[in-house]
């Protein structure tokens, strides 16, 4: 690692794992920075994640993969469709040996606590600062002043808006477009292992599809639990906070006519989260003079990817290298950054976006045709442009 010398003073307002995968990257290149994190401990809100290769082979560089293998669960036996009456297999894609051989590292899910643990390893105690909520970013000539809701004022001559998908950074970069109501809401809850059948416990990303609907379970913590996630019509419901609980009722009634065995993880799953997934538009553009976007805040997607995460450490190891890069001139660092970064993202929020209809369709011809391309096709070698890709490696090529 560089040894660490006087710099920029840089600001990274969030310390989820956008907000600490910066600070990783950033202490790499030699940097240092403040975390300034709203809530009382960095902590992460029960729910899995899947981390493909892209986003492994960059854990790997900051060093965390001992710490991350701890809890992560690969997947061996891989992805797999099923359909929501019965259970019928559509497609299976087996991942183990084959995503080492084509992109040189593992598929893992996760949870979520467990990968910002991870992180946390990367990144000195002293960075972090909590209780920290940012309320205002103002833009001068030569200096960024944060304020904060205790009254704290802080100045820093970048500031990283790692604060998600109601940044309050973003403001200062550009005009938000407000968000568009999807129709969609998730339900989420984690299940004991002992609470479930065998087969969900298997190394697998089980998707199962339906009208309207679709069914997602896989082993997290070290196969000791499993998350379920599920997507359904939100009605008039559109709570988006994270923190926001359902009812077993409320969720039994979406699935009621589905395979048993997908009620029966419902109910081995206690009382569900319950969030609204709100539709937002690519932004136009991440950075304004010293003040960029990362992860959610830049860059908000549906889950139907599974590239959230990932995509927030793709660009924490980019920002890094640009402003190392740049260090003579940050602003040209995150303008670099930002044209590394937006095409990538842009396409993968709308094809997000676009699989929310594929994975929903009603019975009929439109669904056989999108279940006889499921059976036929190679997703881990489609979406190579996904998992083959290195974010630092393509800045130099």
């Amino acid at each position: 690692m560089p040894a660490t010398v006087p710099g920029p003073r840089i600001a990274i307002v969030g310390g989820g794992i956008g907000g600490l995968a910066a600070g990783a990257f950033l202490r790499r290149a030699g940097f240092t920075a403040t975390v300034h994190e709203q809530a009382s401990a960095l902590t992460e809100v029960g729910a899995g994640l899947v981390m493909a290769p892209n986003a492994v082979r960059l854990l790997r560089r900051i060093g965390v993969m001992a710490q991350f293998l701890r809890r992560a669960v690969p997947l061996d036996w891989g992805w797999e469709f099923r359909r929501w009456t019965d259970g019928s297999v559509l497609s299976v894609e087996k991942l183990s040996g084959v995503c080492e051989r084509l992109y040189g590292e593992r598929t893992y899910v996760v949870h979520r606590a467990d990968l910002l643990d991870s992180l946390k390893a990367a990144v000195p105690s002293e960075w972090v600062r909590l209780g920290a909520r940012c309320t205002s970013v103002d833009v001068r000539k030569d200096v960024v002043l944060l304020r904060f809701a205790d009254g704290s004022k802080v100045e820093a001559d970048i500031v990283i808006g790692a604060d998600g998908v109601h940044s309050v950074v973003r403001g200062a970069v550009t005009e938000p477009l407000p968000p568009a109501y999807s129709g969609i809401c998730a339900f989420r809850t984690i299940v004991p292992a002992q609470a479930v059948p065998d087969f969900a416990l298997r190394r697998a990303q089980t998707l199962w599809l339906g009208p309207g609907r679709h069914f997602v379970h896989y082993p997290v913590a070290g196969g000791q639990a499993v998350n379920v996630v599920a997507f359904a019509p939100a009605g008039d419901y559109t709570d988006e906070s994270w923190s926001s609980t359902g009812t077993i009722e409320e969720f039994h009634a979406e699935f009621s006519d589905w395979d048993p065995r997908v009620t029966d993880l419902i109910t081995a799953g206690g009382v569900p989260g319950r969030w609204a997934l709100l539709d937002r538009a690519p932004l136009p553009r991440w950075s304004r003079d010293r003040v960029t976007l990362l992860g959610d805040a830049a860059h908000p997607m549906f889950p139907f990817f599974a590239q959230g995460a990932a995509q927030s450490i793709e660009d924490a190891a980019v920002l890094a290298r640009c402003l190392a890069a740049h260090a003579n001139d940050p602003e040209q660092g995150l303008k670099q950054y930002e044209a590394a970064r937006i095409e990538r993202t842009t396409r993968l929020q709308e094809l997000s976006h676009a699989r929310r209809d594929s994975n929903h369709l009603p019975d009929g011809p439109e669904q056989k045709a999108r279940d006889a391309a499921l059976a036929a096709s190679d997703p881990l070698v489609r979406n190579g442009w996904i998992y083959g890709f290195d974010a630092e490696e393509a800045l130099t090529s």
